[in-house]
């Protein structure tokens, strides 16, 4: 599926994101060793979040619940064609986030820029700057701002 290549070709240009072989077919996509999200054959979109994003993406229908672990912080999107690509990339990149939140030097500042992208509500934001840790917080209240 020439989506799924473009998928891939845009999450593995993010800084310090790689592609592997999924071990149930597919693609997964790394930040580090940290797992973003994979892609099967047909479009099928699976993206682990923690509990509280996953919640907020199904009460906004912005995801469905996975098909084979619907209790845990994975959401499963399909993409099924070009209208889909944009919302497929917003969702791998809400999970990337996550991760480049916790090593970011201005983690809060990294927010707002991001905010700047379509589609990343203030309950979005406010999600993502609760998976800050505490003394990245307190750094980043302090930067200067050059």
């Amino acid at each position: 599926m020439r989506l799924l290549d473009e998928l891939e070709r845009h999450v593995s240009s993010w800084p310090e994101v790689s592609a592997h072989r999924h071990r149930f077919g597919g693609r997964e996509f790394r930040f580090r060793a940290a797992e973003i999200g994979h892609v099967h054959i047909g479009g099928i979109v699976d993206i682990p979040f923690p509990r509280a994003v996953r919640d907020a993406l199904l009460e906004e229908g912005l995801a469905e619940e996975h098909r084979w672990v619907p209790n845990s912080g994975w959401i499963t999107y399909r993409l099924r064609g070009e209208n889909d690509f944009g919302h497929a990339l917003w969702l791998m990149r809400l999970s990337y986030l996550r991760y480049v939140l916790k090593t970011a030097a201005d983690p809060l500042t990294l927010i707002e820029r991001e905010s700047e992208q379509p589609h990343l509500s203030p309950r979005f934001k406010t999600l993502l700057a609760a998976l800050v840790p505490k003394s990245a917080k307190r750094a980043s209240a302090g930067a200067v701002p050059a």
